[in-house]
């Protein structure tokens, strides 16, 4: 069984910054691919990004392509997700998921991923 912690959720400002981390624990980590989710107010969970296991294949949804950067550290068994030029609409839980196996056509699925952490809130506004 694989757990899930994310941490660095606040209330910032347009145009503010902020780091989410995803502490992992229970299954070597540098064999998961981690991603990224959230859920906005009153919407369904959306893929955000994902790195897979390798390091070197990265995805990231369109809407924050240019501003969000994802990172992992195997040796911290964490997993980074740092987000600049933040928008009212980035507004929502964020959510951590891992897997061992992602299918390569799948990655922006919530079904490719077996394990999810608790989420933190990313507030966006003025």
């Amino acid at each position: 069984q694989v757990q899930l912690v994310e941490s660095g959720g606040g209330l910032v400002q347009p145009g503010a910054s902020l780091k989410l981390s995803c502490a992992a624990s229970g299954r070597r980590f540098d064999t998961m691919s981690m991603g990224w989710f959230r859920q906005p107010p009153g919407k369904e969970r959306e893929f955000v990004t994902t790195m897979y296991f390798d390091g070197r294949t990265i995805y990231y949804a369109a809407s924050v392509k240019g501003r969000f950067t994802i990172s992992r550290d195997n040796a911290k068994n964490t997993v980074y997700l740092q987000m600049d030029s933040l928008k009212p609409e980035d507004t929502a839980v964020y959510y951590c998921a891992a897997d061992p196996g992602v299918p390569s056509g799948s990655y922006y699925s919530t079904g490719a991923y077996n394990y999810w952490g608790q989420g933190t809130q990313v507030t966006v506004s003025s």
